[in-house]
């Protein structure tokens, strides 16, 4: 492994473990086995590194998206892209805090916009069956909402002094926003 992808990967596992508030060069250099200077070569500071990782964060999940089997139903494959971001943050939620923590920032990370756009062609697949009781881009905010303060559920266990939300939880929330925005069949 080249040394940039050893400290990238180094990186990740920092903010996987301890997330974006504890992130540090020191921990990333002892895990990689790298000097403080051979990393600065590699990244300029701190806050290069912890962009180039946020990116990479973004790429994984862009991925692992684009990689799921969808359903051809967009109904279904609406459900299971939410599913699948929902997923991502509940097995990696310091890292998905990190990263959401970076966009608020105003970062612009390509990686992110085309998650987004991904969605909005998801409900867009929707919209085409005539099947949303909504506009296109209510039913975008809702679902991009949902699907957030899902992940805001798993993300925050540990503040809230509590286990992980039950699925049933988050199936109530994912199901409650699909009511809003689809037809009903009649």
């Amino acid at each position: 492994m080249k040394t940039y992808d050893k400290i990238l990967a180094a990186a990740l596992r920092v903010l996987e473990e301890e997330g974006g508030a504890h992130f540090s060069t020191r921990t990333v250099c002892m895990i990689a086995q790298v000097s403080a200077p051979t990393l600065y070569h590699h990244f300029g500071n701190a806050d290069g590194l912890l962009s180039a990782a946020i990116m990479e964060a973004f790429k994984q999940f862009l991925q692992e998206k684009n990689t799921s089997i969808m359903s051809t139903n967009p109904k279904i494959a609406l459900r299971q892209g939410w599913d699948n971001y929902v997923r991502f943050a509940s097995t990696r939620p310091r890292l998905y805090a990190a990263m959401m923590g970076r966009l608020l920032e105003g970062a612009q990370i390509e990686a992110a916009d085309q998650a987004y756009q991904l969605l909005k062609s998801n409900v867009q697949g929707v919209s085409d069956e005539n099947q949303l009781a909504v506009s296109l881009e209510t039913a975008v905010d809702l679902i991009w909402t949902s699907a957030n303060s899902a992940s805001l559920l798993h993300v925050t266990a540990d503040i809230r002094k509590g286990p992980s939300p039950q699925p049933s939880v988050v199936n109530l929330i994912r199901e409650s926003t699909m009511k809003l925005i689809l037809k009903t069949d009649e």
